[in-house]
């Protein structure tokens, strides 16, 4: 099929950053995009063909955007997959397929998932409230400290709590929900695995993550992770299997912990672009977006490798503030070399919402980890007094 400069349309479902981001190489390439988000002011919104405004949830909403274009892919996974289903059997590409989301959208299947395939991640139990939740510390069946987290709809460290007292359950929404075992860990990992319907399969080098304390959010993202090469191919050789199990077509990002006795543990995976790869706009001879491109449109897939050490800030609201976002200090960190911003298009901030990252590349990976501290200090994201 011939995408380039032709009346070909892919779809996205999702119009926030990663659309935003994917769509820079859709326009690179001369695709035509058409966007479905519920929000007016979606950041997607002004790099694409066409944008219309829907609940990603909606089956008719869906399916009628689907029978617009001829592949559609997502830049969020909680979509509404009875449509995808139809839409897949009336002949539409969706990459990832429904059938992979089905397997990855709800947190306690996506867990039940890695048991079922041989899997290595932490122990958890599914439960539908937190009254079923209550019961089972009630019968010992369950014990402090536990990883708390909804099983659907939660996203940038929502959604996620670790309880150590029953005063820690008072606030949680009252939702399905699993309970895993805390993990003693070195270090959390990520590994992006990209295929195409052929069967091309191409991995990122392994990442190294690390999160704010509170808000259990992405702060960094080191790449290659400062890790022995013996871990990194342990990481990548179980990133593989969790591919082949899901059978996914796009990217998957697979987050892991590296146990205290360095066991490899998967902790959750994303079937689309993920913040553990925006690193690799700059730092790679192929970024994660134009990969995702590439693969679902089962054209052959770019250079995984790194060009030179890259290390990303995530940029969120600063606590405090809401409002008209104003990015203090900007022009400060864009005097440094290898430093590069993204923003994200979002007008309004608030508390850790995430706004943007700035990427940091450097040929030693010390001296982009020096830089990327700077960064964190110097620019803050604030709003009009």
């Amino acid at each position: 099929m011939n995408y380039f400069s032709s009346d070909f349309k892919l779809g996205i479902l999702g119009g926030g950053q990663l659309g935003k981001m994917l769509l820079s190489d859709t326009r690179k390439f001369d695709i035509q995009t058409y966007v479905l988000d519920p929000s007016d002011e979606a950041p997607a919104r002004i790099a694409c063909n066409k944008f219309y405004k829907g609940d990603l949830m909606h089956f008719d909403t869906v399916y009628q955007f689907g029978k617009m274009v001829d592949v559609l892919t997502i830049e969020i996974e909680l979509v509404n997959l009875d449509a995808l289903e139809k839409l897949e059997s009336e002949g539409v590409k969706i990459y990832p397929s429904p059938k992979t989301l089905k397997a990855i959208q709800n947190k306690g299947k996506q867990k039940d998932f890695y048991v079922e395939n041989g899997i290595p991640t932490s122990k958890h139990l599914r439960f539908v409230d937190i009254a079923d939740l209550t019961k089972a510390l009630e019968k010992d069946e369950l014990e402090f400290p536990f990883v708390w987290k909804c099983a659907e709809f939660g996203y940038d460290g929502n959604g996620v709590k670790i309880v150590r007292s029953t005063l820690d359950l008072i606030n949680l929404p009252d939702v399905e929900c699993i309970a895993e075992d805390m993990v003693p860990f070195k270090n959390e990992l990520a590994v992006i695995v990209c295929r195409n319907p052929s069967g091309e399969i191409k991995t990122y080098p392994v990442v190294e993550m690390e999160f704010h304390p509170e808000a259990n959010q992405v702060e960094y993202v080191i790449c290659p992770a400062r890790i022995d090469i013996k871990i990194a191919e342990k990481a990548i050789a179980i990133a593989l299997k969790v591919s082949e199990s899901f059978d996914h077509v796009g990217l998957l990002a697979v987050e892991m912990f590296q146990t205290e006795d360095d066991e490899i543990l998967v902790n959750e995976v994303a079937p689309r672009p993920h913040n553990s790869g925006h690193y690799s706009i700059e730092a790679s001879y192929t970024s994660q977006f134009e990969n995702h491109l590439r693969a679902v449109l089962n054209l052959p897939l770019g250079n995984t490798a790194s060009k030179v050490a890259g290390v990303m800030v995530n940029l969120v609201g600063a606590e405090g503030y809401e409002g008209q976002v104003v990015y203090e200090n900007i022009e400060k960190i864009m005097a440094i070399d290898g430093v590069t911003p993204h923003i994200y298009g979002k007008r309004q901030t608030r508390a850790f919402r995430k706004m943007g990252h700035v990427t940091i590349v450097n040929e030693d990976m010390a001296e982009a980890r020096r830089i990327a501290e700077e960064v964190k200090k110097s620019i803050r994201v604030i709003s009009q007094k």
